[in-house]
């Protein structure tokens, strides 16, 4: 049952891919606001879950304001996925520079020049994070992107295909490890998303006032290989185009230790949720970061 249903699942996005590509971006959109409405209001897809967690992160939020910025988490999320599955339009730097803006850009190649060792870019499931990822590749520098395996092997391989279209490169979470620091040893970006919750439980710390398990990881690499390490998050522009914008994290004072791992896993932490305070509707409400058992000792 499983394996018709990953195919059923594989053969439906590869016809939706077909769909999006046959569009206009305009029309892309549109139709991502009546997907975004229809999984919100009818299928309720984490419905409930989208709504606590945007009560609890914005208690000073009407409920209606609540509703509003989840509507367009769903429209977001939708557009998201189309998006992605149009990849294969953007063929070079010109279709990559007519749908991204990039603040900051040069900060992340001096990193990789002048005799500094390679760098890396922090992000998180916000705005578009597929799309910086494939245009700062194309207009920046290539990357290797660290990527959780899907259980659906097939959406698996095709996501994968679509993310190394045009120069990046993918390494599974549990080869991270050795690959990341002969990548970044040999001058390369490694990107890594930080804001999923540690099924491990690992380490815990405060983020957007819960306590919730927290990812060391892309610290970890920095001060391991002696790196510069970016925030980049990418998010809807006023131009109808994304604005990708890249800040530099001070970590001049630190040292490779566990305790300044943590330091600095707090500030770059620090940066993303003040994206999403600012613009919540761009992050993806709709994972249960605080789903561990520490939160809910705390009666979260």
């Amino acid at each position: 049952m499983k394996s018709l249903s990953d195919l059923m699942t594989y053969r439906a996005v590869n016809a939706l891919g077909v769909v999006a590509r046959a569009m206009s971006r305009r029309q892309a959109e549109g139709f991502a606001n009546l997907l975004g409405d229809c999984i919100y209001r009818v299928v309720g897809l984490r419905r409930e879950l989208v709504l606590r967690n945007l009560e609890l992160t914005f208690p000073e939020k009407s409920l209606e304001d609540i509703r509003k910025i989840a509507r367009k988490v769903y429209r977001n999320v939708a557009f998201t996925l189309l998006d992605v599955l149009r990849f294969p339009l953007i063929k070079g730097p010109e279709e990559a520079a007519a749908l991204v803006d990039i603040d900051n850009a040069e900060a992340i190649y001096r990193g990789t020049e002048n005799g500094r060792k390679g760098a890396v870019l922090v992000s998180a499931h916000y705005g578009n994070w597929e799309l910086l990822a494939l245009t700062a590749g194309m207009l920046v520098t290539p990357m290797t992107i660290i990527v959780k395996e899907l259980s659906n092997r097939m959406v698996d391989r095709r996501m994968n295909e679509f993310r190394t279209l045009r120069g990046n490169s993918v390494v599974y979470d549990d080869k991270a490890l050795r690959d990341g620091l002969r990548l970044l040893g040999q001058g390369g970006v490694l990107a890594i998303l930080a804001d999923p919750s540690d099924p491990d439980g690992t380490y815990f710390g405060d983020f957007l006032g819960r306590r919730a398990t927290m990812f060391h990881g892309a610290a970890f690499f920095a001060l391991r290989a002696k790196v510069p390490l970016f925030v980049g998050m990418c998010r809807h522009g006023s131009n109808g185009k994304y604005r990708i914008e890249v800040t530099e994290v001070d970590m001049s004072d630190l040292t490779y230790s566990k305790e300044d791992i943590a330091t600095l896993a707090t500030r770059y932490t620090r940066v993303i949720e003040e994206y999403i305070r600012r613009w919540p509707e761009e992050w993806f409400w709709l994972h249960n970061r605080w789903k561990n058992g520490a939160d809910l000792q705390n009666g979260v």
